[in-house]
């Protein structure tokens, strides 16, 4: 489940609180806040879990994963989809306080859940992929406040998406060598020498969507600082990250949690001062 390590949970959840803080006509509602806290935990947990099954044999060959219950052998299968069990059942108990239509949207988002870790088997390109299944809240926190999808999270959720390409990409440089040893695909071997350069770009993306977004949404001046707050803290992983060194990529990845708190304080100023 990994709550020793919440830098996931954080990634899960901003999204989401992004999304309610925008879609929100003043403060936030906190019961939104601590629900959605509450489900991303629960499905970060359930996530590593299906990965965790999915790639126990990997794991058990790379240095930075071996020693994971499954991969280790201190558990055993049958055991994790118990667990697995209790957890999307409670996760579900979550959706369904939260209504009708953040119970469809999250269920329309288990088919990526599953299909995510089989991805770098098949493709370069399996941290797109996790882009595409781990921003899903930013369409959830929308309905959860509105009822519905509207523009504006759609254009939020295209800039997440392209922040996790980034943050993932530098993440997945910790695990380069031991993945091309044992044959799984990543987007850090995929790009190589380029990666700075596409990371880069995946993040001005990411700045200017979340900035289309704001824009859709009528937010004011503290998003604009916000947002160039944001782009100095992504300036300075790429300039910090070294991506030969994983402690060093581990330090950049970690630091999106941070990012999130800056966004969250714009999105959240510039819905409440509307």
């Amino acid at each position: 489940m990994r709550l020793h390590q919440p830098t996931g949970i954080w990634l899960l959840l901003w999204p989401c609180w992004w999304s309610i803080a925008l879609a929100s006509h003043g403060w936030p509602s906190l019961k939104l806040l601590a629900l959605f806290a509450l489900g991303a935990a629960l499905m970060r947990s359930a996530g590593c879990i299906i990965n965790d099954i999915a790639d126990r044999k990997f794991d058990a060959q790379v240095e930075r994963t071996k020693s994971r219950p499954l991969a280790s052998g201190e558990l055993g299968v049958r055991q994790a989809i118990v667990l697995l069990a209790i957890l999307l059942a409670a996760a579900a108990c979550v959706a369904f306080a939260l209504g009708w239509a953040v119970v469809l949207w999250a269920a329309l988002s288990l088919p990526l859940v599953i299909a995510y870790p089989f991805m770098k088997r098949i493709c370069w390109w399996p941290q797109l992929f996790l882009g595409f299944t781990f921003n899903w809240g930013a369409l959830m926190g929308w309905a959860a406040v509105r009822g519905t999808v509207e523009f504006p999270a759609i254009c939020l959720y295209i800039g997440c998406i392209f922040w996790t390409l980034g943050y993932d990409t530098i993440y997945a440089h910790q695990d380069k060598c031991d993945d091309a040893r044992i044959g799984v695909k990543s987007t850090a071997l995929r790009l190589g020498d380029n990666t700075r350069h596409v990371v880069g770009l995946c993040y001005l993306l990411a700045v200017f969507f979340w900035l289309a977004a704001g824009s859709f949404a009528g937010s004011t001046t503290w998003l604009l600082i916000a947002l160039l707050l944001a782009e100095l803290q992504l300036g300075w992983q790429l300039c910090h990250a070294n991506f030969d060194d994983p402690a060093s990529c581990r330090r950049a990845f970690m630091s999106n949690a941070t990012l999130g708190w800056l966004l969250f304080a714009g999105f959240v100023g510039g819905s409440a001062l509307l």
